[in-house]
């Protein structure tokens, strides 16, 4: 059997926790990349996986990220990330399993902050909050930071797929510029129709096709099949569902010239990132362009500034991004591997 010290995906994790609550059905993982920089902040998904070893490298997948993400974005938080395994697909969580997931939470003594990912809602975080108050992505009053993460994700992958197009594509503004989206829901809506008001040319896809068909209508796009978006004509390619959809093959059949987009761990394996910089394709890597909505609750966690602080923080998010282009001109590295080095730093690794 191989331990959680031997996977892969390990990186010197701080702690991985294994929860389960039989009376409610409970099975889920806390993992705690790092808490150098403060408490380890990061979302709780809700997620069907084919076995359980999936879920437990999906756990230290993302924490890793938020490491990384919470340091570039300037916050005081470390990374960390919640798990909760679906016993099949399209199964809702319970309240019951909710609230055992809280305990689980509080259990940490603070060391997790959870908030809102994948199979959440803003109604589900208050009932994990009525047993912890280490949680985050709350109801708030108007102006205030903090709530659904998810518009301020895509505000800043928006600003970020902007300062790509201008550097990727020498565009001015993104009238005519063909995007392709992968993945339509909160996020990846929400960009839509951000770059639809900028004139860009949309394509969309997503797993749910009524989705996709729906918002192509609303905003004058072009649906395709899921499968068909990864090798549609495209300036840009933007993913914005679940990660590790960059690949040697996909990455081969790719025919844009950007890589821009909010899917976490997009790259399949390290290696990806040296493959689109091979190609000549410019990538915004990840946790630097998809840091919107953890400075909107991050900073509603820490108490610091309101929504004007939030914005403010999410229009840095191109200057970081130029950062590590230009450095990786410089290196000759690819930006993956930039972006991973100056994250490293910043979190004492």
């Amino acid at each position: 059997m191989t331990a959680v010290w031997d996977l892969p995906d390990f990186d010197d994790h701080e702690g991985v926790h294994a929860f389960t609550d039989p009376e409610s059905g409970l099975h889920a993982v806390i993992a705690v990349h790092s808490t150098k920089l403060g408490p380890a902040a990061g979302g709780a998904r809700f997620w069907h996986y084919a076995d359980n070893g999936r879920a437990v490298t999906d756990a230290l997948r993302l924490s890793r990220g938020m490491s990384f993400k919470n340091a570039m974005a300037g916050l005081e938080l470390g990374g960390g990330k919640g798990v909760v395994l679906a016993a099949k697909p399209g199964d809702v969580i319970t309240t019951a399993q909710l609230e055992a997931f809280g305990r689980a939470v509080d259990s940490l003594g603070g060391r997790y902050v959870t908030a809102e990912d994948v199979g959440m809602s803003e109604d589900r975080m208050k009932v994990i909050a009525s047993q912890t108050r280490y949680v985050s992505g709350l109801p708030v009053a108007s102006g205030a930071a903090g709530g659904d993460p998810g518009p301020y994700t895509a505000l800043g992958i928006y600003l970020g797929v902007k300062a790509a197009a201008q550097r990727g594509l020498g565009a001015t503004d993104m009238k005519g510029v063909r995007v392709a989206i992968q993945g339509v829901g909160s996020v990846g809506g929400g960009l839509a129709r951000l770059l639809a008001k900028d004139g860009a040319v949309l394509t969309l896809a997503d797993v749910d096709e009524g989705r996709a068909q729906k918002l192509a209508a609303e905003l004058g796009a072009t649906a395709v099949a899921a499968e068909a978006i990864l090798t549609t004509e495209a300036d840009i390619f933007s993913p914005n569902a679940l990660g590790a959809i960059l690949t040697e093959m996909s990455i081969a059949a790719l025919k844009a010239k950007v890589v821009a987009g909010g899917a976490n761990n997009q790259l399949s394996v390290r290696e990806d990132g040296a493959r689109l910089h091979a190609r000549g394709i410019l990538y915004a890597p990840d946790y630097v362009i998809n840091a919107g909505g953890i400075i909107n609750v991050g900073l509603e966690y820490l108490g610091h500034g309101d929504e004007a602080e939030v914005k403010a923080r999410i229009a840095r998010i191109p200057e970081r991004l130029i950062e590590v282009w230009n450095e990786s001109d410089r290196l000759g590295e690819p930006a993956s591997d930039v972006a991973d080095s100056i994250a490293k730093g910043l979190i004492g690794r």
